[in-house]
């Protein structure tokens, strides 16, 4: 059997909700092949699946969203690093966790890739997700060598809102260091995100809110952010693109990090579960494995729309492998279970409360349950198992 849930978020790290499952699974079946592999999508978590699955942890300092210091780490295998940007520039890392909607960098993801490159990697997997900033990725630019200049030729300040008196990009040393094609490093944006930079769905509409600005905040950053595109596309060197970089599915991601990938370090977009499953060897763990258990904290129609769950159930599904999954609450019928590929799902607050419902202490317990619900359903493959002998 294969557990790869991904986190369970503000109860259970994907590490722990596999490790609380898989008990629960030995418990009934101590004899079972259990194979514990957590899971991300791109945000949070990337870093820690990575490791779970053999890359190898390299610890650093960097500055965070609001230019204060930080722990931070990536994971390396070969030449190829997983640099995930919640640990340098997440909502997570805000000071008293009171959010900075129009000050917020990216810097600090700047300074991971430039660590990773500087032990030896060739190819930088970006897991975007849980970013506190929305400045287009600026941050991250200036932090790899670009300048951002005013009229006055002064470097701007952190933050979307100092993008409005941008007057011009330098961008030489980081194109020839980063992107160029045959001394540059390969740059895949791990993301499930398919907003643009600019407009209703952009960065600073959609997600501008969520990390603490107002409406006037979010025209300030949507001003910003519209003229950091234009002058990124009036002075990167090069042939003008068919079609603007901002308005690519995925530019908006992370505060419009995405769009500084894509436009300074010629980033590729893909899926972020697909990636990772990827990176993670998941076929070769699928070899032999007579079920895969997956989950996540809520599973809702969101799930289906390229979350973790969703990409593990599929991968599953194409190796001919059955699914369950594990959840903290379950929000999907049973058709939309079946579209996905999941046979059957265990919500905690249902074996908290006794049955759907109220939830009882599934929050406060969360590992208790899912180790609850690990039991059951070894018990409920060991019935199937019997009647299918007895027929």
């Amino acid at each position: 059997m294969v557990v790869a849930p991904d986190k369970f978020k503000g109860t259970l790290t994907a590490a722990e909700a596999a490790g609380h499952i898989a008990d629960g699974i030995l418990r009934v079946l101590p004899d079972a092949d259990v194979r514990r592999l957590p899971v991300a999508d791109g945000g949070d978590g990337t870093v820690d699946a990575a490791v779970a699955a053999g890359f190898r942890r390299v610890r650093t300092r960097v500055a965070g969203p609001t230019g204060h210091a930080v722990d931070a780490s990536f994971a390396v295998r070969g030449t190829t690093a997983v640099v995930e940007l919640a640990e340098a520039s997440g909502l997570v890392l805000l000071p008293a966790g009171k959010p900075a909607p129009l000050t917020a960098s990216s810097y600090g993801v700047g300074q991971l890739i430039a660590e990773a490159v500087r032990v030896g990697a060739r190819r930088i997997v970006l897991g975007l997700g849980g970013s506190a900033c929305t400045d287009g990725g600026a941050g991250m630019v200036q932090a790899l060598g670009g300048r951002l200049l005013d009229a006055h030729g002064v470097e701007l300040p952190p933050g979307g809102a100092a993008l409005r008196s941008l007057d011009r990009v330098d961008a030489a040393d980081l194109l020839r260091r980063y992107a160029d094609p045959v001394s540059g490093t390969e740059i895949v944006i791990a993301s499930d995100v398919d907003n643009p930079l600019l407009g209703p769905k952009g960065a600073a509409a959609v997600y501008g809110p969520q990390k603490g600005a107002d409406p006037d905040d979010v025209r300030v950053l949507e001003t910003g952010l519209a003229r950091w595109a234009e002058v990124v596309r009036r002075d990167l060197p090069g042939p003008a693109p068919v079609r603007p970089v901002a308005d690519v599915p995925g530019a908006g991601a992370a505060g419009g990090v995405g769009f500084g990938a894509l436009a300074f370090l010629g980033a590729t977009l893909r899926p972020g579960i697909e990636l990772l499953l990827e990176l993670l060897g998941f076929d070769t763990v699928l070899s032999g494995a007579a079920l895969v258990v997956t989950g996540e904290g809520r599973l809702d129609p969101q799930t289906l729309h390229g979350k973790a769950p969703a990409g593990v159930a599929a991968a599953a599904t194409r190796a001919g492998v059955p699914v369950v999954a594990v959840c903290g609450r379950l929000e999907l019928t049973p058709t939309q279970l079946q579209t996905a590929g999941i046979v059957r799902a265990y919500a905690l607050e249902d074996l908290a409360s006794g049955g759907p419902g109220s939830g009882g202490n599934a929050l406060a317990e969360a590992g208790r349950y899912a180790e609850e619900a690990g039991a059951l359903l070894a018990k409920e493959l060991t019935a199937v198992v019997h009647k299918e002998a007895a027929r």
